[in-house]
């Protein structure tokens, strides 16, 4: 960080803290009829933060350490372009994949479909609304995949919430056709175990493959019932959806007991979430592999058969990690960084009291061969640039950036921003670059900032839960190399081969 310079801003690392414009979208209704946003997916209310802690923060912001409410700032070698705000969709913002020259946004409201063929000034092609939440989103050829994680009264997109005790409720995959991006259309929905918090597409030729994580089972809920040690796998047939269907629940944790055979969590492993099920998995179909981020446990797994995956290793982290939430390979299939959703998201944890290794990623080097291969800890790599007493902050998503020979990757950290990061040498990972917002208030616990951050033919699209998508440019010898990449299509869960000629181009 010492080579950076940040616009008027000087960050702190030592302090005391604890704990364009305006787009006319096309509203698209996915249902017979006009769906309301259901304020009931939305994110709890947080807790209020001491006048004491409110005043430290006002300092640091007078001081300079921290940016101010609501305040842009950034390294020099990261550009801000652009900034769309939310149209209709006013939920939460969620992850993004893409496409050619679109780019797919979740909402907890639905999903919106951005004409990004100019970073500079994206268009909002169409607003599709169908709450549900969280709605983690993957497309592949025609098909858009819409993962509903909240229990509601029917699949339809004028459903309502509804107790997951009532056997009618409904959560799961919904599956859209996006052939026509100006109205896409609903055509299936497949119900799942303990719904689907995250989705991930292994494609074929003929059908792709969605690996469904969820977890949460309680023996109250009559589809989601413990132990749910596993993942569901739901084919979609190509050329028709209709006919998808869930044809597996491999378990990942066998194990004798009503909670089967994952981390145990408290009292045993205290701190540490119970493993039951898994929240995120990243699939390398050119390696046939796999990596699970699943609560109290980390994966790596064979998928060399995708209808069933078998596994190579497993690690734990009982000290420093909270909840395993996500996993990205590098380049060659030599590492995997794992990421600790420390706070559940919902907690300021990017501070002094927390430090540096509790809500870090965690990195793994992959020693051995075949189906000897241990997964090995190496480093842990957290932001430094500390936030405020209000401010959620939380290692989320991000996505390699594409550079022969060196680890790179950027990163959404909610209210810490967005991070751009070296990990070649695994026992010495550094930031190499930023971009963040101050907080948006002082006196409250807020859920904002960037939730997914992905970089995509040369730019990094962010999309912010509060302020919408953010565009940005990074300018770096060390990163520019990756501008002559260009995809066909990105789900940052399905990750390609950049310097395979059938997964990218290098112009």
């Amino acid at each position: 960080m010492s080579l950076l310079h940040i616009n008027r801003v000087r960050r702190r690392r030592l302090g005391a803290a604890t704990a364009a414009a305006g787009l006319l979208a096309t509203l698209l209704t996915a249902g017979p009829a006009l769906a309301s946003p259901d304020p009931g997916d939305g994110p709890t209310q947080k807790a209020k933060v001491s006048s004491g802690q409110q005043a430290e923060d006002r300092s640091a912001i007078t001081s300079g350490e921290i940016p101010g409410v609501d305040e842009i700032v950034h390294s020099d070698n990261v550009e801000h372009l652009v900034n769309i705000p939310k149209g209709a969709l006013k939920g939460t913002n969620t992850d993004i994949s893409f496409q050619g020259k679109y780019a797919y946004a979740g909402n907890y409201d639905g999903f919106t479909i951005y004409d990004i063929s100019d970073p500079k000034a994206p268009k909002t092609v169409s607003e599709v609304l169908c709450p549900g939440g969280q709605h983690d989103v993957s497309v592949s050829g025609d098909l858009l995949i819409l993962s509903t994680d909240s229990s509601r009264s029917d699949n339809s997109c004028n459903s309502t919430s509804q107790s997951a005790t009532v056997k009618e409720s409904w959560e799961g995959i919904k599956i859209f056709d996006i052939s026509d991006k100006r109205n896409p259309k609903y055509v299936a929905a497949v119900e799942t175990a303990c719904g689907s918090h995250t989705n991930t597409i292994v494609p074929e030729r003929r059908n792709v493959y969605v690996y469904v994580s969820s977890y949460g089972p309680q023996a109250a809920y009559p589809d989601c019932q413990p132990p749910h040690d596993g993942i569901s796998i739901v084919k979609v047939p190509r050329k028709a959806p209709e006919n998808s269907r869930v044809i597996d629940f491999p378990v990942l944790f066998p194990g004798e007991g009503p909670d089967g055979g994952g981390n145990p969590g408290a009292p045993t492993n205290p701190g540490v979430s119970k493993t039951t099920g898994c929240h995120d998995i990243t699939v390398l179909p050119s390696k046939d592999l796999a990596a699970g981020a699943c609560m109290g446990d980390g994966i790596l797994f064979s998928i060399k058969n995708p209808e069933r995956p078998e596994i190579i290793d497993r690690v734990q982290d009982n000290v420093n990690f909270a909840f395993w939430h996500s996993a990205t390979f590098n380049q060659g299939a030599k590492k995997i960084v794992f990421t600790d959703e420390l706070g559940g998201g919902g907690s300021a944890t990017c501070n002094a009291e927390v430090g540096p290794n509790r809500g870090a990623n965690g990195i793994y080097d992959i020693v051995g061969k075949g189906d000897q291969r241990k997964l090995v800890f190496r480093s842990y790599f957290k932001i430094d640039r500390h936030q405020a007493d209000s401010e959620v902050c939380v290692a989320h998503n991000g996505s390699l950036i594409p550079v022969k020979g060196r680890d790179l990757m950027v990163q959404a950290w909610y209210q810490g921003g967005v991070s751009v990061w070296d990990f070649t040498d695994s026992s010495k990972p550094q930031e190499i670059g930023f971009f963040e917002r101050g907080p948006v208030r002082l006196d409250r616990v807020t859920t904002a900032g960037p939730w997914s951050s992905y970089y995509y033919n040369g730019h990094v699209y962010s999309n912010d839960i509060a302020k919408g998508l953010d565009v940005l440019k990074i300018n770096d010898k060390r990163t520019n190399p990756a501008k002559r990449i260009r995809l066909d299509e990105l789900n940052a869960q399905t990750q390609p081969d950049y310097f395979d000629d059938d997964h990218g181009r290098d112009d």
